[in-house]
């Protein structure tokens, strides 16, 4: 007898029942989380938030969890990611890529013409992706972000919604 075992993913829009798994995924990849109120403050003022969920599908029955989410706010032509984040065992495998491509398509639905984000320079696996759909740096933000010791610089990347592919 084999066993069959699928893995199924899906990005949906982020409810208020989401927040303990967003909380618990934002926990275990940055030192520095955002805490639950944020995300929820988020919902409230309408920001596009979604979340991926991984679920295994076995015997018919799928269980899926919230294993990253994406946050962005919309105004005039500019979208902005305001968080981008993937449970950290689910990291590097395309899910990222996933969810900043449902990202890019709500600013396109929003009539947004380009798309901003902040990241930590020690991030490169962020900075590589952001890159490979043809994000450019336009500058920094000096002490952006809490650190272990001090602070850390963002870099603030830039991409006309229209060049991505």
């Amino acid at each position: 007898m084999s066993l069959a075992i699928q893995i199924q993913a899906q990005i949906r829009d982020m409810s208020i029942s989401d927040l303990k798994g967003v909380v618990l995924v934002e926990r275990l990849a940055y030192d520095f989380p955002w805490n639950q109120a944020i995300f929820r403050d988020c919902l409230f003022a309408r920001y596009q938030c979604l979340v991926l969920e991984i679920g295994s599908m076995f015997n018919d029955r799928v269980s899926p969890e919230v294993r990253g989410y994406g946050i962005m706010s919309v105004a005039a032509d500019e979208a902005h990611i305001l968080n981008l984040c993937v449970h950290p065992e689910f990291q590097s495998v395309g899910y990222g890529r996933y969810l900043i491509y449902s990202l890019i398509d709500r600013a396109r639905v929003s009539s947004a013409e380009r798309m901003f984000l902040e990241v930590r320079p020690s991030n490169t696996n962020a900075i590589r992706l952001y890159h490979s759909l043809g994000f450019q740096q336009i500058g920094v933000r000096p002490s952006y972000y809490r650190a272990a010791k001090g602070r850390e610089d963002a870099i603030i990347f830039a991409a006309s919604l229209s060049e991505i592919q």
